[in-house]
């Protein structure tokens, strides 16, 4: 029996080129920032954890200057336009699933056309002096790794019976999902980590190269 192909597809570093929290926190944050980043790689703490601990060190009042800067700063990896384009051409459910923060996600994805794509990331509250960030898709009862933005809850949403599930990343962040899919297409420490534990997987730096990979997977799966 075929199976649908359905993406789950990461944002900091797979969409853009760079980590956009670590750039936000490099040009706003006190020096207290680099301390807790080191606490998260290091998974002394959770996510979600070190993320609210972040983004508690930013005035609210900064929110305008930081999309700004972000707009500005970020830079899509080539072929995302196409990328999407392929996706609605060839009937293939695309997710955007970000550990990101939504008042910077939505700005830099605006300019393309990602009508009917559901993007999940983290929420945001301005109402108090410091930038709370919410959780609006945290984990269910089968994760307890405190990801903030819970990617293997969406995945566990599609039955893997009828659904060939690839998740698209680069970070620790991707790495359970990749565990639990059927395929990855990733990159830096992801695409070790993939390699490492013998999962199906290719690599990419384009996304012509996930065009490609996505090309052949169709018609082995389809």
């Amino acid at each position: 029996m075929s199976k649908k192909l359905v993406l789950f597809c990461d944002f900091d570093g797979t969409i853009t080129e760079k980590d956009n929290i670590v750039a936000i926190v490099k040009k706003f944050a006190p020096p207290e920032w680099e301390a807790i980043t080191e606490q998260i790689l290091s998974q002394q703490i959770s996510v979600q954890e070190g993320v609210g601990k972040l983004f508690q060190l930013l005035p609210s009042s900064l929110r305008q200057d930081i999309v700004d800067y972000i707009v500005q700063e970020a830079t899509i990896r080539p072929g995302f336009a196409d990328f999407v384009r392929f996706c609605r051409e060839e009937g293939i459910e695309l997710l955007i699933t970000s550990g990101g923060i939504d008042f910077f996600v939505q700005p830099i994805l605006a300019p393309f056309d990602l009508g009917g794509v559901p993007i999940y990331c983290n929420g945001s509250d301005f109402s108090g002096e410091n930038i709370t960030i919410t959780w609006p898709h945290s984990c269910d009862e089968h994760c307890t790794n405190g990801c903030g933005m819970c990617k293997t809850t969406i995945i566990r949403r599609y039955d893997p019976a009828t659904h060939y599930r690839v998740v698209i990343g680069d970070s620790i962040t991707d790495l359970a999902g990749a565990k639990i899919a059927d395929y990855v297409i990733a990159r830096s420490f992801l695409a070790e980590k993939a390699k490492e534990l013998a999962l199906s997987h290719s690599t990419f730096a384009t996304f012509h190269d996930v065009i490609g990979t996505l090309t052949e997977l169709k018609q082995e799966v389809v």
